[in-house]
């Protein structure tokens, strides 16, 4: 099967096309999926571009979704020909016993997606959305239940809320999504006119350019009647995280994602205590969250926005694509 390695140092021109043996026969508990599908996220472009940050011959992504081709003995969750997605913690399967590394992480810890045929627990799967094609469904992984997990979960989203999401990368988009459908209000940044009229024709009720308007907290103040943003989709980290605590509401919930901006910084305490405001950090989700949030994705009428899309063989050229930041959406590759 062909598959996409790293090799050691690391790198965007380490990546290597190979061919490896197919994937072993299912053993008791196992499925053999054939991957056609991957995304690209902001957590795989650090383990292929940082020196040293996976181990030499890394198979890479953490997304991936195909269809069924066998299963071991006592699995009767899935059958051949299920579509199915794969899982960012395939350890977390419930509960509140979370993962705080990712040393298991499928193309982190472990090897990836970036192949075409695996063989692995069926607990490391759920079923993709009916209707979805494989390259939609491979955008769940990761960016999908992630906005999932900030507005459903954790932040408790109810119809009339206001929800600001910052950007236009693959979480922030598919918040934008989600909110919409659960009746909430949503505002958005960006950077770029272009994107802003992207985000109008997917349902922002505001967008507001932070180059324009670097004090961008006040405008969702101000948009709001005072108040602010119920929800708050933070997936820049310190340099935007101050805004983002003067545009939340008092007692609203602040979904800590992204590190976009840098891995530390200054947080304004007092006014995020004296707004009672949640500051919560996450990184994706477990298998029962994400089989709650397909379950929702079937009901609801729309797709994921795809960017572009990628053979495997140019996975060096799609990172760099993600890598220039010009991307409205998800990044996929395809095969």
């Amino acid at each position: 099967m062909k598959a996409m390695q790293l090799a050691a140092p690391g790198g965007l021109a380490n990546l290597q096309l190979t061919d490896l043996p197919a994937a072993a026969a299912p053993a008791a508990g196992e499925i053999q999926v054939r991957i056609h599908a991957s995304s690209l996220n902001f957590h795989d472009l650090g383990v292929v571009s940082r020196p040293g940050a996976a181990a030499d011959g890394r198979i890479p992504m953490a997304d991936g979704a195909g269809v069924v081709t066998a299963v071991g003995a006592g699995v009767s969750e899935f059958a051949v020909g299920d579509a199915v997605v794969s899982t960012f913690f395939p350890q977390w399967l419930a509960g509140r016993q979370r993962p705080s590394d990712f040393a298991l992480v499928p193309g982190d810890g472990v090897d990836g997606f970036a192949r075409e045929s695996v063989t692995l627990p069926a607990t490391a799967f759920t079923h993709a959305p009916k209707g979805w094609s494989h390259t939609e469904a491979a955008t769940l992984t990761t960016a999908g239940l992630t906005a999932w997990r900030a507005l459903v979960v954790d932040g408790g989203l109810q119809a009339g809320d206001t929800v600001l999401v910052l950007g236009t990368g693959g979480v922030s988009i598919f918040a934008l999504q989600m909110a919409k459908s659960l009746g909430a209000k949503v505002i958005a940044t960006t950077s770029s006119a272009a994107k802003a009229e992207q985000l109008k024709a997917l349902g922002a009720d505001l967008v507001i350019n932070y180059r324009d308007t670097p004090e961008w907290g006040d405008a969702v103040l101000a948009a709001t009647g005072g108040r602010g943003a119920d929800i708050v989709v933070e997936v820049g980290g310190p340099g935007t995280l101050p805004q983002s605590i003067r545009a939340c509401a008092p007692g609203g919930h602040i979904a800590l994602i992204g590190v976009l901006t840098g891995i530390a910084g200054a947080v304004p305490t007092l006014e995020l205590m004296r707004k009672q405001q949640t500051l919560q950090g996450l990184i994706v989700g477990s298998r029962e969250q994400q089989q709650d949030m397909v379950r929702a994705l079937e009901v609801f009428g729309w797709k994921p926005v795809i960017d572009s899309r990628y053979p495997l063989e140019r996975m060096a050229e799609a990172f760099a694509h993600q890598a220039a930041g010009k991307h409205f959406g998800k990044i996929c590759l395809e095969f």
